[in-house]
């Protein structure tokens, strides 16, 4: 099934389809089969229906990040991150090493992965010191790949502001920074974005409550600027509580097109070219 017809009723219904082209910069299309039942041939599908054309799906372990990449090689509107997840790492404990080595060759192994991530710190559920050192351990072994392949390094980072930083600082990042579902307020929206990072909203910045979100927002340049889904969570407003997935980036595209004032087929073309940028052409599978 495809189009419309591929929807249950436990989705949102399909959105007006944007203007032009874009991409949802980071996705986990495989998780959202699961959770909504929506294959992710008929995601894919209802995406490109709305003009969202390519997706960045994402691995937070081995075996999701090997799904990813045979998912990136089958459809060529994907490409692939790969990584092990903060808390993930954090509970690996003695098998942190060799679930990294694993992980290492994968990043090397296609040039359909185009992401290293999502790495970094999340300090919301991993509370306890020593599970922390070991998200650290992880995020600089992520860094050093992203660095020795050419790859984007995908950013995770959950009440761990400062740290994320430093850790960054300290072991060097790599030329292009993708601060995935970017939580953070105006001053560390400037922290980043003076580093260069790119700043990737998903759909909580829509929520009412986020302004200080929205802030972040009004001073991220154009060229620095990603839309993504972080599907099947974070689903945009009126549907929020709803499975997400790709086909809904044009709530938030729109929310944010309105937001700062600009032409939503302008955004969405800019979208497309700071995917590009991070990213590389998608080109065929």
């Amino acid at each position: 099934m495809t189009g419309r017809s591929s929807m249950n009723d436990r989705l949102s219904p399909l959105p007006d389809a944007l203007p032009a082209p874009t991409t949802d910069a980071h996705t986990h299309a495989l998780s959202t089969a699961e959770h909504s039942g929506l294959a992710v041939a008929d995601a894919l599908a209802l995406a490109r229906s709305v003009n969202v054309t390519r997706i960045v799906e994402v691995g937070t372990d081995v075996e999701s990040s090997l799904a990813a990449l045979a998912l990136a090689r089958q459809y060529p509107e994907a490409v692939a991150a790969v990584a092990i997840h903060p808390n993930d790492a954090a509970r690996l404990g003695e098998r942190l090493d060799a679930e990294l080595a694993r992980l290492e060759a994968i990043v090397g192994s296609s040039d359909r992965v185009r992401g290293v991530g999502e790495t970094g710190l999340d300090y919301f559920r991993t509370t306890d010191a020593e599970g922390r050192a070991r998200q650290k351990v992880a995020f600089a072994a992520h860094i050093s790949w992203a660095k020795r392949y050419d790859r984007a390094l995908v950013i995770h980072d959950r009440d761990a502001h400062a740290d994320v930083l430093d850790v960054l600082d300290a072991e060097g990042a790599p030329e292009r920074v993708q601060m995935h579902c970017f939580s953070g307020d105006a001053d560390f929206a400037r922290a980043c974005l003076e580093r260069g990072y790119w700043l990737s909203f998903p759909g909580t910045v829509t929520f009412k409550a986020n302004e200080a979100l929205r802030e972040a927002l009004d001073i991220t340049p154009p060229d620095l600027l990603l839309v993504e889904t972080d599907a099947p969570y974070l689903t945009p407003m009126p549907y929020r509580g709803k499975p997400n997935s790709s086909y809904l980036v044009p709530l938030t595209v729109r929310f944010i097109a309105e937001r700062r004032g600009a032409d939503v087929a302008d955004l969405c073309e800019q979208l497309a070219a700071n995917a590009s940028a991070l990213f590389g052409d998608w080109g065929e599978a």
